[in-house]
């Protein structure tokens, strides 16, 4: 078994995350997470930003008008495509993309994952099809860290497999275990190695275990174990029921460490975001905003808006009166509904800043609550609206 070296435990105690205020009726708690490319607020949603750019909103619209603390970046795309050597030319997805906040990367897991027909896993990795050209590349434990070495991040993952939402317990003890070996591998090749670009990086290991309590406390445990400066939760949202999901939240965060952020990856909706903040997650991420957006979709305090709907064509309001985007006041629903129905991009990018803004001013409301001791109330009120279909 790999042993966590002395230079990873140096390295594990840069990164600070202080507890400023706790939720009294509930496990919710507000914190601030220090990286070098600034301080995060937390709980925290994390825009997508898969191929190093949320798409369809421009990184001036992330800054200045919905104020992004963090991004999230993808390592398996951007391995793919611009590719490592790119990155590393440019100075990290810092300098090549001009996004000089916070970043964190995933571990590729979960896109290997999808790539159920193109991919083979084994002890040494995994060996998979581009889903661009065809072509065979390997994934290694060691190989996603110097991935992400090279791409910047201020906090990566460690590698591991996501197994589906009905795996059988057989195959989620093996896949669990699986990725604790894989997690021993990241420890020791992220003691070898440096950061590139003079900033601290973080390595949070992943807890699975799929929707069994048993795997899951042990793999919180083993987790735990190794002193990480952060957590993450993963092969959540793959399929099993959603109160699976919050009760496998609830074994896990019964364990993790108290005094480190908490991230749920690949979470969710509003409701699914402020339910897990009251099991005290930290740290979200999810391509719904953007998603849902470019689909049509727009998530309000009073509910879920189709745009595309003909109930909206004379609707001459504004989009989200009480919106923190510059687009919420600025156009109407009416003019929303006509752009998203002639094709326009413009209608793609309004629903996509739109709910980012959202689910940020969410975030940003729970964090006061929190603060202020009444978040638990509030969170009731407010989940029967958000669950709205207008």
């Amino acid at each position: 078994m790999y042993i966590c070296s002395a230079k990873y435990e140096q390295k594990m105690n840069s990164l600070a995350f202080n507890i400023t205020a706790r939720d009294p009726g509930s496990s919710a708690r507000f914190g601030v997470l220090h990286t070098d490319h600034g301080d995060i607020p937390t709980p925290v949603f994390m825009p997508v930003g898969t191929a190093g750019t949320v798409k369809a909103v421009h990184r001036h619209e992330l800054e200045s008008d919905v104020d992004a603390k963090i991004i999230l970046g993808n390592t398996y795309h951007l391995y793919l495509r611009p590719g490592v050597g790119i990155l590393r030319q440019a100075g990290g997805l810092h300098g090549f993309s001009g996004w000089q906040r916070p970043l964190l990367t995933d571990s590729g897991g979960f896109q290997v994952f999808s790539l159920a027909e193109n991919r083979k896993i084994k002890e040494e990795g995994c060996t998979f099809r581009s889903h661009i050209d065809g072509s065979r590349h390997l994934f290694t434990p060691e190989g996603v860290v110097d991935i992400q070495r090279a791409i910047g991040a201020d906090i990566m993952m460690a590698f591991d497999e996501c197994a589906p939402g009905e795996a059988d317990y057989r195959y989620a003890k093996h896949s669990m275990e699986l990725t604790h070996r894989w997690l021993d591998r990241c420890i020791v090749r992220f003691g070898q190695t440096e950061p590139l670009y003079g900033h601290h990086q973080a390595l949070f290991p992943i807890v699975q275990g799929c929707k069994y309590a048993d795997l899951r406390r042990q793999s919180a445990e083993y987790i735990a174990s190794k002193e990480p400066e952060g957590c993450a939760i993963g092969g959540l949202a793959v399929g099993e029921p959603t109160e699976t999901m919050y009760e496998m939240i609830e074994v896990v965060n019964a364990i993790l460490p108290d005094d480190k952020p908490r991230y749920l990856m690949g979470v969710g909706s509003p409701v699914n975001l402020l339910e897990c903040i009251e099991r005290g997650v930290d740290m979200f991420d999810c391509v719904m905003p953007t998603r849902n957006g470019r689909n049509g979709l727009l998530f309000t305090m009073n509910g879920t808006i189709n745009i595309k709907n003909k109930k909206w064509e004379t609707c001459f309001e504004p989009i989200d009166p009480e919106g923190t985007s510059r687009c919420d006041s600025e156009y109407t629903l009416a003019y929303l509904h006509h752009l998203i129905h002639a094709e326009e991009i413009l209608g793609l990018q309004i629903c996509s800043l739109h709910n980012i803004a959202f689910y940020l001013r969410l975030m940003e409301t729970a964090r006061q609550k929190i603060a202020d001791g009444t978040f638990s109330k509030w969170k009731s009120s407010i989940v029967p609206e958000l669950s709205k279909r207008l």
